[in-house]
C-alpha cells in the first residue's frame, strides 16, 4: 500500500507529551544548588533582573509579569540559583518536543554582584549534565544578545559554540531591534564538571 506525504509527516514529527518529562526537584554543583522557584522568590528575582548590567538584556518584569512567565509557564522550566544559601538568579530551560528536533533552550540570569567567579558556567554545566542524562537530550543551545559579550564569554567557559548570528532577533528596552547570537553546545561535545 503506498504511503501518503501526509501519513509520513504524521509519522516523522510527532510530539513528545510535556507531562512525559521529567523536571529536576535539585541539582547541586561544587558551589551551587539549583532549585524550582518559588512565590517566595519572586521579589528577589525581580530585584536581580532590574539591576544595571541585567536589565538592558532581560526585561524587567514585575512580580504578577514574573508570576505569569516563570511560575505559571507550562512550556520552560525556572530554577533559583543558589550560592552561600543566598538566591542569586535564575535559570530556565524549555524543551523543543518534535521527535525528530529534541533540543532544549537555556536562558540564565545571574545577579551582577556574583559573576566574574565561574558561577554562571558552573550553573550550565549543573544544569547541562541533568539535561543530558535524566533528559536525554543531545543539543542544549543558548540565544544572547550579540552585544553581550560577558554571557557570551561565560557560555563559551560553559563549553558552548557560536552558530551564528539571528538578525535583528529581540526588542531591546531601548525599542530598537537587535542582533542575538545562537550558541550550541552537543552532549558528546560536553565537558563535566569536576
Amino acid at each position: 500500500m503506498p504511503r501518503f506525504a501526509d501519513d509520513i509527516a504524521r509519522e516523522e514529527f510527532q510530539r513528545i507529551d510535556p507531562a512525559s518529562r521529567p523536571r529536576p526537584e535539585l541539582l547541586v554543583g561544587p558551589r551551587v544548588t539549583l532549585r524550582p522557584i518559588e512565590e517566595t522568590d519572586l521579589l528577589a528575582v525581580a530585584q536581580i533582573l532590574a539591576k544595571p548590567g541585567v536589565a538592558e538584556w532581560w526585561p524587567v518584569h514585575s512580580e504578577a509579569a514574573l508570576r505569569s512567565d516563570i511560575l505559571e509557564d507550562e512550556e520552560s522550566v525556572s530554577l533559583a540559583i543558589e550560592y552561600d544559601g543566598r538566591l542569586i538568579g535564575l535559570v530556565m530551560y524549555s524543551e523543543d518536543l518534535w521527535r525528530d528536533y529534541f533540543a532544549v533552550g537555556i536562558d540564565i540570569a545571574l545577579d551582577v554582584d556574583f559573576r566574574g567567579q565561574g558561577l554562571g558556567p558552573e550553573v550550565l554545566k549543573t544544569l547541562i549534565a541533568w539535561l543530558i542524562d535524566v533528559g536525554g537530550h543531545h543539543r542544549i543551545y543558548i540565544d544572547p544578545a550579540a552585544a553581550n559579550t560577558p554571557a557570551i564569554k561565560a557560555y563559551e567557559k560553559a563549553g558552548f559554540k557560536r552558530s551564528g548570528i539571528m538578525r535583528e532577533y529581540e526588542l531591546g528596552p531601548d525599542g530598537k531591534w537587535r542582533d542575538g547570537l545562537l550558541m550550541d553546545l552537543l552532549a558528546r561535545e560536553f565537558e563535566r564538571l569536576a
